[in-house]
């Protein structure tokens, strides 16, 4: 791709400008610090000052973020990217969506190692049926896409994983890899392969030529704070699930139950902005019209 770029890739108009500095820094700090607060608390609880000073000043910075792209003249993040509520849709449940995914994968990591006694090579390969199904549904996503439409396609990936997570939450020490753990990671790949897709295209849909870029650098943003924030608050869920008369791989497995309920809960409320700001009738026409799955190119989730 890239020996082919240059000779296949029309050269883009070069433009003078700015660079959003202080966009940049204070985005990247408050976040920081948010994440930081949030795994701390798991250790040292709410009232640690240094938990609540993190926290405070993650707001604070994240608010000055805005504030700041609201003045500049060549913003990284345009607030006009917010003006279509399916776009919104699309960045929100994606926060959500790659929020649980990120769960999903680190603690059932340590479910296959711990209470399986899987070897990492093992606890690799037991991620086989997720990634054969997300794999298969995501090459058929451009077909589907053209006989389902996009939004509908999106709410069924989201509700079909939602299903698969809520069926992995029932995880204990004694449940067995077949029942227990792969056939929820089969629903769990058929339905992020059927979503992610999706969710790009309508995280561009409708915007103006000139803000193609920073509409899909606010996709992949959404992507990287979902996994970031969402496991943050998860390692926090989980640690709260603590007991005195358990231990060991009972303990992690309860730890590890309790995450793949909040990840549900968090696929839920993703679900639930879908169909409000996407699939439900009465879309914007800008946003129908531009729709890039509609021809059969909406970008699929990479391996």
């Amino acid at each position: 791709m890239m020996l082919a770029a240059p000779r296949f890739l029309p050269e883009t108009e070069r433009r003078s400008g700015r660079f959003d500095l202080a966009g940049a820094l204070s985005s990247t700090l408050g976040m920081i610090a948010l994440v930081y607060g949030i795994v701390r608390s798991a250790d040292t609880g709410w009232s640690d000052p240094l938990t609540i000073t993190t926290l405070g000043a993650g707001v604070v910075l994240l608010t000055l973020f805005v504030l700041t792209e609201w003045r500049a003249e060549q913003p990284i993040m345009p607030l006009r990217l917010f003006a279509s509520r399916e776009r919104v849709g699309a960045y929100a449940g994606r926060v959500l969506y790659l929020g649980a995914m990120m769960g999903f994968w680190f603690f059932l990591t340590q479910f296959l190692q711990v209470v399986y006694g899987y070897s990492p090579l093992e606890a690799g390969v037991a991620f086989l049926p997720m990634t054969v199904a997300n794999f298969a549904v995501a090459l058929a996503t451009p077909r589907l896409t053209r006989r389902f439409g996009n939004p509908r396609l999106l709410a069924a990936g989201v509700a079909v994983t939602v299903i698969g997570m809520a069926w992995l939450s029932r995880l204990s020490a004694d449940t067995g890899y077949l029942t227990g753990v792969a056939l929820p990671m089969v629903l769990i790949g058929i339905g992020q392969g059927a979503a992610l897709g999706p969710f790009t295209a309508e995280g561009i849909a409708g915007v103006l030529p000139g803000d193609t870029g920073a509409a899909s650098g606010l996709v992949t943003v959404a992507h990287q704070l979902g996994g970031s924030l969402g496991l943050g608050v998860l390692v926090t869920v989980s640690a709260s699930a603590g007991s005195a008369t358990l231990g060991g791989p009972a303990q992690l497995a309860r730890g590890v139950s309790t995450a793949s309920t909040a990840d549900t809960v968090m696929l839920a409320v993703a679900l639930a902005l879908v169909v409000m700001l996407i699939a439900r009738p009465g879309r914007s026409t800008a946003a129908v019209a531009s729709r890039p799955a509609a021809t059969g190119r909406t970008p699929a989730h990479p391996a």
